[in-house]
């Protein structure tokens, strides 16, 4: 065997090397590179390359078509041929795959297959670093200190099959995480940017708002859990709605598993969620939150399927002007519940149609919470999607449409489909971070929300 190391030679050769019925080959190339920092200083930095490759069999027998999915990384031409047949193997073993369709067909090749991975360097950050160190300059004369990180993550996904396609795409993805603390640390800030090549991000105005918000902090208030008028900001509605997508598969609402059925049978598709004209939608074209604009599924499960590979992902309005317009659904699945085929992609944008900043939003309110993030969030309750988690560095009050000081942080308890059902406002949509999902989720743009009465279930001990 000739000596393969381009990635598309390696998809190439392993499907010459397969004696399956159908076969899918991914190769994702990955580089990363990262900057770490503390009290002020860069700690650490690196650039990291990888290489995983998933071969996907597929085997026709009498009972139906079985799959077999095998994934590694750093393979070498000598470990092809192995891997190859280890998928094989899995398929031949396997009982006939429940979610088994045609493979995809037809479908115009990427111009690019054949050239070579994009990749991410230390580079990227030849703009933002400088910018960074004036911003620990800034914070080190106003008495604060810096912690944080910022990463980059470029992935060149190739994509071949035994029924021609070719695919290829690109994925940049990068954030910034940075917080600001007080010198004796009982004052604590969070911020964050989700970027592409992080020519967007100004350090500088973070750092200018983080002290902002460690001045709110220097009055503390106690105040007992309940039901308060709260403003969400972007990044708490992201990881909200993100979770809301992750449990809006489309044959787990139609067997009655999930908020999203409807009682005595079937799904609530068509009821109206929301009294706001909320729009949740994704696009894989969508300007600056890019993401692959055809399926790309290592595995099989309730919202994907390996059969379904290269299918071309389209604009798709999940809930429009407040009513449900669609769940997730693959081939398999949109053939069980008579639905429009309608893979999940990898971004979510919510329009509401307001104009108005969080800072805006803040003047109008005679009396609420204004909150920074939230974190580990964990389902209680999938019949109803309540979701229970922590708020995290700040939480303030605000009355009279001045913030006047922090208070305590708390545990909540919310169904992000019933916070929809009573959000009496909608701000400006903009790009955000989901600090939750940030390892797993990062291209969203959501509005801040207002909710009259969100509910802080418990006085919580975290910072």
């Amino acid at each position: 065997m000739s000596p393969v190391s381009k990635p598309y030679e390696i998809v190439e050769r392993a499907l010459e090397l397969s004696r399956a019925d159908g076969c899918v080959v991914i190769a994702d190339e990955q580089s990363s590179a990262n900057l770490r920092w503390a009290g002020n200083a860069l700690t650490t930095n690196g650039v990291t390359r990888g290489r995983t490759l998933t071969v996907i069999a597929t085997v026709d027998g009498a009972q139906g078509t079985a799959s077999g999915v095998v994934s590694r990384s750093a393979v070498t031409a000598e470990e092809l041929e192995p891997l190859v047949r280890a998928a094989e193997e899995a398929a031949q073993a396997a009982g006939p795959a429940e979610d088994a369709q045609p493979l995809v067909s037809g479908v115009e090749a990427s111009p690019d297959f054949t050239d070579a991975p994009a990749e991410t360097s230390s580079a990227v950050f030849g703009d933002f670093a400088p910018a960074l160190g004036e911003a620990f300059g800034q914070a080190r004369a106003g008495g604060r200190e810096l912690y944080g990180f910022a990463y980059h993550e470029l992935t060149s996904t190739y994509l071949g099959t035994s029924t021609g396609l070719r695919l290829r795409h690109d994925q940049p993805s990068g954030t910034l995480e940075l917080n600001a603390k007080s010198p004796d640390r009982t004052r604590s800030a969070w911020a964050g940017r989700a970027t592409r090549d992080f020519k967007d991000v100004d350090p500088l105005a973070l750092d200018a708002e983080l002290a902002r918000r460690l001045g709110w902090a220097e009055r503390r208030i106690e105040l007992p859990a309940g039901r308060y008028e709260t403003l969400l900001p972007p990044t708490a509605v992201a990881d909200l709605l993100i979770y809301q997508m992750w449990s809006a598969a489309a044959r787990d609402a139609a067997e009655g598993r999930t908020v999203f059925s409807k009682p005595g049978g079937g799904t609530r598709l068509g009821e109206t969620l929301s009294p706001l004209p909320l729009t949740l939608r994704s696009d894989p074209h969508e300007p600056g939150l890019e993401s692959a604009p055809f399926v790309i599924a290592h595995s099989s499960g309730d919202d994907s399927s390996v059969f379904d590979n290269g299918l071309p992902l389209e604009p798709t309005a999940w809930v429009r002007e407040g009513r449900l317009e669609r769940l997730v659904t693959t081939r398999h699945s949109a053939g069980l519940t008579r639905l429009p085929v309608a893979p999940a992609i990898g971004n979510l944008v919510l329009d509401g149609g307001g104009e108005r900043s969080l800072e805006e939003m803040v003047a109008s309110t005679r009396r609420g919470l204004l909150l920074t993030c939230l974190w580990y969030i964990r389902e209680v309750d999938p019949a109803t999607l309540l979701l229970t988690g922590l708020t995290r560095d700040g939480v303030y009050l605000v009355e009279d449409g001045e913030v006047v000081g922090e208070v305590n942080n708390f545990r909540f308890n919310e169904s992000p489909v019933d916070l929809l059902s009573r959000a009496t406002e909608a701000g400006r949509t903009e790009k955000t971070l989901p600090r939750e999902w940030s390892d797993w989720f990062t291209r969203a743009a959501m509005p801040p929300l207002r909710v009259p009465d969100f509910n802080m279930s418990s006085v919580s001990l975290g910072v």
